[in-house]
């Protein structure tokens, strides 16, 4: 398998905010704009082909690029390898695009960041709450 954090970099370089690493695990932590191009490749080209998990960090008031980041957890059969992507979201316009296109297991997961963080997901099939009732106001896991 070629160097999945590489290859991002070199093909969305204007997109990569800083590659880490940390106790033999590799992520990248990316702007929201390009999500679906960047988690596409890693699918496509480099072999994730399993969405483990996708959750989000409410990083208020600790000096992050924005105040959110969506976490996709990755895993690729073939290689027994795992990544991860933190895409950034701004407090003010908390939204990026859904990657249902692209796992069949986001759809639930992004249901449950938008009830408990708030954040929208753009293009999902049928975002609406998961686990609070639909009058419920506010959303819990915010700081």
């Amino acid at each position: 398998m070629d160097d999945p954090i590489e290859k991002v970099k070199e093909r969305f370089a204007d997109q990569v905010l800083a590659a880490r690493e940390h106790a033999g695990q590799r992520w990248l932590e990316v702007r929201r704009d390009r999500i679906l191009e960047i988690l596409r490749l890693l699918r496509d080209e480099c072999g994730f082909d399993m969405l483990t998990d996708l959750t989000a960090v409410d990083y208020l008031n600790q000096g992050m690029p924005e105040r959110f980041a969506v976490v996709y957890n990755l895993y690729s059969l073939k290689a027994n390898a795992r990544t991860r992507v933190k895409a950034f979201v701004p407090e003010s316009d908390p939204a990026i695009d859904s990657a249902a296109s692209l796992w069949k297991a986001a759809p639930w997961a992004e249901r449950e960041v938008y009830d408990l963080f708030g954040i929208r997901f753009r293009g999902h099939p049928d975002l609406k709450r998961i686990l609070l009732p639909e009058g419920y106001e506010g959303h819990p896991l915010r700081k």
